[in-house]
């Protein structure tokens, strides 16, 4: 038993003399090849077998023609052993060569494409991460292509609505001032009407500036949808009776949700003077909610006759106005992105989507958690209207 534990020993002494110099040559070579590090770790293998054989060899006092006999079995191993690793390195190294040069071609804009050839599993995940990667950067210069798109056509339009009426305030201005006009109350309602849209164009670009900043605060409170969408409809009734337009209140349930009302009034206002004015006169806007597994879902319907299939992915997006607004009252294009941007701060979602004769706007909003209210809603119905207002909307 004895001697078993000395050559035990002995070996691992040997073993760990290896150790050290293959630690120690790793170290110093830490920063060559894959083949030169597999090469060390094969080395550090023989020898370590090397150094433990001759020991118990020493100690067992072997002859020579043993002794002869093992090292030339070490030696042999050691051939092979290295052989081998170095087969292997060049066979890693090469697959990562080809990982490597494919890795270049996504960080200049193109996309990326894994090497065919077969490769380790740590290399394979490697590339199915570098595929994801890439499809994300391809996703986000899409985007940022997008945006760019987005905010210079948005500063097209502003310019476009502040030229038009500053020049007008100008013009009645100095009429004014040279007393050359034929009906000065005329010209300052006009002035002040000129304000207020400059005014109300101001206040959606800080809105808007707010939402993208991520620094809308919102104070939420527990509200019904039914009384959200009465003060809507009877902020928007006036616009609605000027242009001819019928607001009818669908199916509206007597849900709860937790929303800044403030903000939400803002969103149907949007929608509501939206759908108004893409309504021809005699035409109906109508107006729903309703409960689903997903939320509550409010629906602004109008008869717009429909928007361009290629154009819906855009309607949300900073600046647009669709091919049929080019002119006041359209606006500069930030009421729906006003939209989709507070509906998303409230964890909500805003979609559109074609019906018959016109188009349909549909926010969803998650549901406030049940409490027992209200205790029990009476059925669905139109909204009556009330006295509240909303703040005043925008033109998307």
């Amino acid at each position: 038993m004895l001697d078993i534990l000395i050559i035990a020993l002995l070996a691992f002494l040997g073993a760990a003399v290896a150790g050290l110099l293959g630690a120690l040559a790793l170290r110093l070579l830490r920063h060559r090849s894959l083949v030169v590090t597999l090469a060390v770790v094969a080395a550090v293998a023989v020898l370590a077998m090397l150094l433990g054989t001759l020991a118990v060899a020493w100690e067992m006092f072997l002859s020579p023609h043993d002794l002869n006999v093992i090292v030339i079995v070490v030696a042999m191993a050691a051939v092979v052993s290295l052989a081998t690793a170095l087969l292997l390195g060049r066979w890693v190294v090469a697959r990562s060569l080809a990982l490597t040069e494919a890795a270049r071609s996504f960080g200049d804009g193109g996309s990326f494409a894994a090497p065919a050839r077969a490769a380790t599993a740590e290399l394979m995940a490697l590339s199915a991460e570098l595929e994801s990667s890439s499809a994300k950067l391809a996703e986000s210069r899409d985007r940022e292509r997008a945006l760019e798109a987005s905010r210079r056509e948005l500063v097209t339009w502003i310019s476009h609505d502040l030229r038009t009426p500053l020049a007008g305030l100008r013009a009645m201005s100095e009429a004014l001032e040279d007393g050359v006009a034929t009906d000065p109350d005329r010209y300052l309602r006009q002035i002040r009407s000129e304000v207020e849209r400059l005014d109300t164009l101001v206040g959606d670009l800080f809105e808007l500036s707010r939402i993208h900043a991520g620094a809308l605060v919102l104070s939420r409170a527990r509200i019904s949808v039914y009384d959200l969408v009465a003060d809507a409809m009877a902020g928007a009734d006036p616009l609605a009776r000027e242009h001819g337009v019928r607001l009818v209140g669908e199916a509206v349930d007597r849900v709860p949700v937790e929303v800044d009302s403030r903000e939400m009034s803002r969103v149907l206002g949007n929608l509501l003077v939206n759908a108004i004015h893409r309504t021809p006169s005699d035409g109906t806007v109508a107006v729903a909610a309703r409960r689903t597994d997903g939320g509550v879902v409010l629906s602004v319907t109008d008869r717009c006759g429909g928007i361009p299939e290629d154009e819906l992915p855009r309607v949300f997006d900073t600046g647009w106005r669709g091919n049929h607004a080019r002119t006041p009252p359209a606006g500069a294009g930030l009421g729906l992105a006003i939209v989709a941007g507070i509906v998303e701060a409230h964890q909500g979602r805003a979609a559109v989507r074609n019906v018959t004769g016109g188009c349909r706007f549909e926010v969803t909003l998650p549901a406030a958690r049940p409490r027992g209210w209200p205790p029990e809603a009476p059925p669905p119905g139109p909204p009556p209207r009330c006295s509240g207002s909303v703040p005043p909307p925008t033109r998307g």
